[in-house]
């Protein structure tokens, strides 16, 4: 009575198991990606000197993901990026020549989109060694440009030679260039209900960038239902031998705020508590740092609210030590 039972079972386990493979041949086959990511769009090109042209351009959107970009100077790809990378510097280029520049994006399965539309460059002529940089621009101010978008502008900077370029910073990081002969630049992709704080540098052929404009703050619009921005307005950083001295003036929470975390440099540095009572107006606080003249420094600070939750962190400061 026992073997007809074990033959019953494998006659029967076989179709099973054959159904089991079908079904995730069959998934696999529908799961295999083979849709190529939109092109990129807005492609622009800028000399920013004898040898550099800098590449931006609008992101592309794929069915699942868009997974990186190929920059491609004459048809040969110079540039491998991640997806989230929108601009780029091709350096090491003849000077006064012309140069052609298009995009790809490209998904996890390898699928790459069209040639985007080419673009053209033209790097400046070689000068003579210039190591003098522009002077730095002036009165930068900053207004909204839609949910998420930011116009800035500001008045011209001078140089010895010309400016050829002026780079925008946000927390210390470039995020668009725009031509020597602009005093004006246009961001989207900010976040809601978000601080950001940007400067601006000048650009000359030799590559020499002068010092940063002062900084022009802007929170975006929250999302509908979102609540109120809180971080900390109106800070300030100033480095002295080493340490720097913050100071904001809190957000307004209903309450006094007696704790602020500080980041440095994107990592979380120290806790600032007031025992007792904290002082009306704008505070500030003074952090110890390495006596290490020329280091570049990006602080941000947020204040715990009333119920026990951290704030949104301050617009970012940047200070260099002395």
């Amino acid at each position: 009575m026992q073997r007809p039972r074990a033959a019953s079972l494998l006659t029967l386990t076989a179709p099973v198991l054959l159904a089991a493979v079908t079904a995730c041949s069959g998934a696999a086959e529908a799961a295999k990606d083979t849709h190529a990511p939109s092109v990129p769009t807005a492609v622009t090109a800028t000399a920013g000197s004898a040898s550099t042209v800098h590449v931006m351009w609008s992101a592309a959107t794929d069915d699942r993901a868009v997974t990186g970009y190929a920059v491609h100077l004459q048809g040969r790809k110079v540039k491998d990026l991640p997806a989230g990378t929108l601009m780029t510097d091709i350096t090491g280029l003849a000077p006064a020549t012309p140069h052609t520049f298009t995009v790809r994006a490209r998904d996890a399965a390898g699928n790459t989109s069209p040639d985007s539309a080419a673009v053209t460059a033209t790097t400046l002529a070689a000068t003579a060694e210039d190591r003098t940089p522009p002077t730095r621009p002036t009165a930068l101010r900053v207004a909204p440009a839609g949910r998420d978008g930011a116009t800035l502008t500001w008045r011209p900077a001078r140089d010895d030679t010309r400016v050829t370029a002026y780079d925008v910073y946000q927390a210390d990081a470039r995020v668009h260039t725009v031509p020597g002969t602009a005093t004006t630049a246009r961001l989207t992709g900010l976040r809601p209900g978000t601080a950001y704080s940007f400067t601006v540098r000048a650009r000359d052929a030799a590559e020499n960038s002068s010092p940063d404009s002062d900084p022009a703050d802007l929170t975006t619009t929250p999302a509908p239902g979102a609540r109120p921005n809180t971080a900390p307005t109106d800070v300030t950083a100033r480095a002295t031998k080493g340490a720097i001295t913050l100071t904001w003036t809190p957000p307004i929470t209903g309450a006094p705020v007696k704790e602020y975390e500080l980041h440095l440099n994107g990592r979380f540095a120290t806790t600032i508590v007031w025992g007792a009572q904290p002082p009306p107006g704008a505070v500030s606080y003074t952090l110890t740092v390495p006596a290490t003249p020329g280091v570049r420094h990006s602080l941000t600070l947020r204040a715990r609210l009333p119920d026990g939750t951290w704030g949104d962190f301050s617009a970012p400061r940047t200070a260099v030590t002395v």
